[in-house]
């Protein structure tokens, strides 16, 4: 996990040297890396991308901007990411038991899912994909009730026990959805 990062995510100058709070992020990392499996599940498919959106087979994905990210691909990676409920039980403990401990921990577990997307990326990269930016439900006008779309297509709750509340957030909190344009075929 990425200090700079999480120092950002806290808020905080990353010239920062306060010792107790640069412990605290080591020991929160430390259990984060002890702790946590992360799991991806992602799939390559040929997309068509026009001025409102992506469509892939029979699923559209309605977002201008989304649109304009992928213009051009003709295939897109579309993937889930999550780092598992046992995150989501520490933080409950945390925020009960130790508020400043919960406040670091969270910064390092969004650390930590950034991670793992871009470990990710850099495994298709690693395969020769010239990559666009990642892309979320959630994101300007691609709405995040697009996210049962991306769990029907990957079949997440299934695989890797990723699920939807009623309101499309993912459960457990730290978990990520996302396209990625493939610039070449």
């Amino acid at each position: 996990m990425n200090n700079a990062e999480i120092l950002r995510y806290l808020r905080t100058s990353s010239k920062v040297d306060d010792e107790r709070l640069l412990l605290l992020i080591e020991q929160c990392c430390d259990e984060i890396n002890n702790t946590v499996t992360p799991k991806t599940l992602h799939r390559i498919f040929d997309c068509m991308v026009d001025d409102d959106g992506l469509t892939i087979g029979d699923l559209t994905f309605k977002s201008r901007r989304l649109a304009d990210n992928l213009k051009g691909c003709k295939k897109v990676c579309v993937f889930g990411a999550t780092l598992g409920t046992e995150c989501d039980r520490l933080l409950r403990t945390y925020s009960v038991s130790d508020i400043a401990k919960s406040m670091v921990f969270q910064a390092c577990l969004a650390s930590k899912i950034e991670e793992v997307c871009d470990s990710l990326e850099d495994k298709l990269k690693a395969q020769g994909f010239a990559l666009r930016q990642r892309y979320s439900p959630g994101y300007f006008d691609l709405d995040i009730t697009e996210n049962k779309k991306i769990f029907e297509l990957l079949e997440l709750t299934k695989r890797i026990g990723l699920t939807l509340t009623d309101t499309c957030q993912m459960v457990p909190t730290k978990s990520v959805t996302a396209f990625i344009g493939i610039e070449n075929d």
